[in-house]
């Protein structure tokens, strides 16, 4: 990678389009979090946390994950996390982020929902206030929760639909298929949330064609498992639906054998609207400009293709036609600046 290709992904604009942040928790705030509020681990050590942190699939990971949420009680708690993240990835030239939240892990454990929504939000307009970051908040609906725990969970976000602006649909996907939310997807398009789903990274394109037929997804988060049906592929490419694909994830929860395996080169070859992405950075070990060098380097991809990638970034998001053509031109702006021109 030289100089040039360094500079483009450390400086271009970027909006991040798949992020759990709950997924942000570095082990130093979580054994932070679990001292002030008198949580127990089976941890001592940053360096027993990270140790932890080798997972065989997507369960493994997610054992993990929702012990490790167990620390988050407090407004506080979800302020810190949230601000932590923002406060990271400005660094990373980020300006815009649409962030995920899993309000039942925490509603199970008793805190209320209001707890964590206040505080991701108090974060995010305070980033946009400081930082200049501008922001969308999806709520996830759990798959490995029945779905008339999620109608609950909708029925709380509809008291917010001014800070809740779309929903999702996390966890374990083997065998879950998407129309087994297909009521709680069709209230909460009635009640006017976006939908998006994690779809095709453990299952096949025949989920990602179920949630754009039946939940009427307007974006797919992974969707790696797209590409193996030439047909479920055009249909994406054809209608340019964006893909928030995240490779380090899909590379350290063994979806790939290697980041030289990382379909983005091939969603970006085929004409798919895919953007890079971090998902759980803490846990992954990288967050959004990681993922940008991975697949550079892992790849072979081109600079032309990085800036790509970029523009996909905002040309993928919920933002206003005009706001993204205001990012396109800022990075138009900074090319134009790296290279002289």
């Amino acid at each position: 990678m030289n100089d040039l290709s360094y500079a483009l992904i450390d400086n271009l604009p970027k909006a991040e389009l798949h992020l759990h942040i709950e997924g942000t928790l570095e082990p130093e705030m979580m054994l932070a979090m679990a001292k002030r509020n008198k949580v127990e681990l089976p941890y001592k050590t940053v360096e027993d946390v990270r140790a932890a942190y080798q997972f065989d699939c997507l369960q493994d990971f997610l054992d993990l994950y929702y012990l490790g949420m167990s620390v988050l009680l407090t407004e506080k708690d979800f302020y810190d996390l949230t601000w932590a993240y923002l406060e990271r990835v400005h660094a990373d030239r980020l300006t815009h982020v649409e962030l995920f939240f899993d309000p039942q892990a925490h509603t199970d454990r008793g805190v209320a929902f209001e707890t964590v929504l206040d505080g991701i939000t108090s974060a995010l307009e305070y980033a946009k206030r400081e930082l200049g970051i501008t922001s969308k908040l999806i709520m996830c609906f759990l798959r490995h929760l029945p779905e008339e725990q999620a109608f609950e969970a909708l029925e709380c976000a509809c008291k917010h639909k001014d800070r809740i602006f779309g929903v999702g649909l996390d966890s374990t996907e083997n065998g879950i298929p998407p129309s087994t939310f297909a009521g709680v997807f069709e209230a909460a398009r009635r009640e006017g949330f976006t939908p998006v789903a994690h779809v095709g990274e453990e299952g096949t394109a025949e989920n990602v064609r179920e949630a754009l037929d039946v939940l009427k997804i307007e974006r797919v988060d992974h969707g790696n498992h797209a590409l193996d049906d030439p047909m479920v592929t055009k249909r994406l490419a054809d209608q340019q639906t964006p893909l928030t694909m995240c490779p380090i994830s899909n590379w350290r929860l063994k979806g790939i054998p290697s980041l030289s395996a990382s379909p983005v080169k091939r969603a970006l070859d085929a004409g798919l609207l895919v953007t890079v992405n971090s998902d759980d950075p803490s846990y992954f070990g990288g967050y959004l400009n990681d993922n940008y060098r991975a697949v550079f380097k892992h790849l072979g991809l081109t600079e032309t293709e990085v800036i790509q990638l970029a523009k996909n970034s905002f040309a993928g998001s919920f933002l206003s036609d005009g706001e993204k053509q205001e990012q396109l031109d800022r990075i138009d702006h900074q090319v134009n600046t790296l290279r002289g021109t």
